[in-house]
C-alpha cells in the first residue's frame, strides 16, 4: 500500500518494457519468425540500455 506512490527508476521501466518485448516475441515467434526476430531485437536494445545504467552506477560508486 505505501509503494503504491512510490516513483519508478528508469530501470524498473525499462525493465517492464523488456519484460513485454520477450512476450511479443515469444507469442509472434510461433507465427511469424522475421517479425519476431525485430521483436528480439528491440528487447535486446533495451537490455543494453540497462546495462549501461547499472555499469554508470557502479561507475560513479
Amino acid at each position: 500500500m505505501f509503494g503504491l506512490f512510490k516513483k519508478k527508476s528508469k530501470i524498473d521501466i525499462l525493465q517492464k518494457k523488456y519484460d513485454g518485448l520477450m512476450e511479443d516475441y515469444h507469442r509472434i515467434s510461433k507465427i511469424n519468425r522475421r517479425e519476431a526476430d525485430k521483436k528480439f531485437v528491440e528487447a535486446e536494445a533495451v537490455m543494453k540500455e540497462i546495462d549501461a545504467i547499472i555499469e554508470s552506477k557502479e561507475a560513479n560508486k
